[in-house]
């Protein structure tokens, strides 16, 4: 599979954590790198896009000689690379494209523009699964989301945008569970995910990995709903293997490659 993102220097989320999630599932990881970052389990201290010619470089020789199974999307930083990799959706006719909108860090940092955010959301159409948190559908809906009534309802909205299929991750509302939801446009009903809160700090890059996760799937041929299951477990299972570790003084990274192996028991 191609991920598409920035590069964190920690590790833990980003094109890293992307590469390790594929090894972890046994799928291989090609990557096109949008910005390089420094960061730590304390939060993120520089950013420095990639030149924009280089992305489609990169881009270019990976999907012409090296076609992705499916492709994860991750931060993209501002408009104009966000038009990039639209338009190597379309050139190269990219399949199984999961994108995950990284809009803020959690830290606080900026990570995509406000016209960024906008063409993002007129290249809905384009992806398979579009996987927002609370706070990211909230932000791209221009909506109050408090709890996972709320959370449905932006949900509905995006796919009256154009989107094929989200998935919004409820992690940020609290509660014992954390439940994510689940909607397809050719499904009428939502799908509910419900897994227990893990006690753990140790949870940056969640996203990135989850997203990651889901599109490993689609590249072995799961369907959509499967993939998505199969993802949050991965999940479940990082957090639960990484609970007892020391990385880092704030919020630290998962053990994603441990975690492939019990998911594989």
């Amino acid at each position: 599979m191609l991920v598409i993102g920035g590069s964190d220097s920690s590790g833990g989320a980003g094109i890293q954590a992307d590469i390790k999630t594929g090894a972890a599932l046994g799928v291989d990881v090609s990557t096109a790198i949008t910005a390089i970052t420094a960061q730590n389990s304390l939060g993120v201290h520089a950013i420095e896009p990639v030149p924009v010619d280089m992305l489609k470089a990169q881009l270019a020789s990976v999907c012409s000689d090296i076609p992705p199974h499916a492709v994860k999307i991750g931060m993209l930083y501002d408009a104009q690379r966000v038009r990039t990799v639209g338009d190597a959706i379309r050139n190269y006719n990219l399949r199984n494209v999961v994108c995950d909108p990284v809009l803020v860090s959690t830290s606080g940092t900026t990570l995509l523009d406000e016209e960024g955010r906008a063409i993002l959301l007129s290249m809905l159409p384009l992806f398979t699964l579009f996987t927002p948190n609370a706070i990211e559908a909230a932000e791209l809906t221009k909506t109050s989301v408090q709890n996972s009534s709320d959370l449905l309802a932006a949900g509905r909205i995006l796919l009256e945008s154009g989107a094929r299929a989200v998935l919004l991750k409820g992690g940020h509302l609290g509660g014992e569970d954390s439940t994510d939801i689940l909607l397809q446009r050719q499904t009428p009903e939502p799908v509910y995910i419900s897994t227990p809160r893990i006690d753990t700090r140790n949870d940056h890059g969640t996203g990135c990995v989850l997203a990651s996760a889901i599109a490993a799937g689609l590249a072995l041929n799961l369907d959509l709903a499967e993939a998505v299951s199969r993802g949050c477990a991965f999940v479940s299972s990082a957090l639960r293997q990484s609970a007892h570790l020391w990385n880092g003084s704030g919020r630290g990274s998962m053990d994603l490659l441990r975690s492939g192996v019990e998911q594989c028991r």
